[in-house]
């Protein structure tokens, strides 16, 4: 959420019609709009050009603004985007010390050449030649398929699998629905309850030692 929020900031920046409100609630109205549009995505109940577009289009309309065409501000935010990538902390040395000792695999329902990139600037492929783009093989998280088919590229039994993400929705449901074991990383909303995952954590540190690793 980094990425997006310093991308965000200098699109503010950039376009001036923008700047009729504070940046602030430019953000945080993006990031519930996008939010939503995403989860929307993961259920199939819309597609990426309506993602793409709705996520600028309606953001505009809910703050009462008019500004510059959307496809501008899109084509700025995600070359801008990509920039500010980094790791979450902690998140590097886990998979080199988590890799040691198991077979690590990614899901990804993100745009196919968006997380190629991240593929490439992170070098996942140090950890894995197991990366599943939702896009090149048709279906989205959280749809038990994409799970499936998953256990088919690495070989793996469902019971054997811990499966570690971060959306509610798309990871935590996703897996469980797939008979996965699932481990959600969660920052946001630490006192929930009912989430149904195996357990939750908020630091790195905390998922390698559980794994003892």
């Amino acid at each position: 959420m980094s990425a997006q929020k310093a991308a965000l900031k200098n699109v503010y920046h950039h376009f001036s019609c923008l700047q009729q409100i504070s940046l602030d609630t430019f953000q945080q109205a993006y990031k519930h709009i996008n939010s939503g549009l995403w989860e929307q995505y993961s259920l199939g109940k819309v597609d990426r050009i309506y993602l793409e577009r709705h996520r600028f289009t309606d953001t505009f309309e809910v703050l009462g603004i008019q500004c510059t065409p959307y496809r501008d501000v899109a084509e700025f935010y995600m070359r801008d985007y990509r920039s500010h990538w980094s790791w979450i902390n902690g998140a590097e040395k886990a998979l080199e010390r988590l890799s040691a000792s198991y077979k690590i695999g990614f899901i990804t329902n993100g745009f196919t050449e968006t997380q190629k990139l991240k593929v490439s600037d992170f070098g996942l492929n140090r950890f894995s030649e197991t990366i599943i783009i939702s896009e090149e093989v048709g279906y989205l998280k959280p749809d038990p398929k994409i799970f499936r088919f998953a256990e088919s590229k690495a070989g793996a039994q469902q019971e054997a699998i811990l499966y570690v993400g971060d959306s509610l929705t798309s990871d935590v449901k996703g897996g469980k629905s797939a008979g996965w074991q699932v481990a959600w990383y969660n920052t946001i909303n630490t006192q929930i309850v009912e989430h149904h995952a195996d357990f939750m954590f908020d630091d790195f540190n905390d998922l390698v030692e559980r794994l003892s690793c």
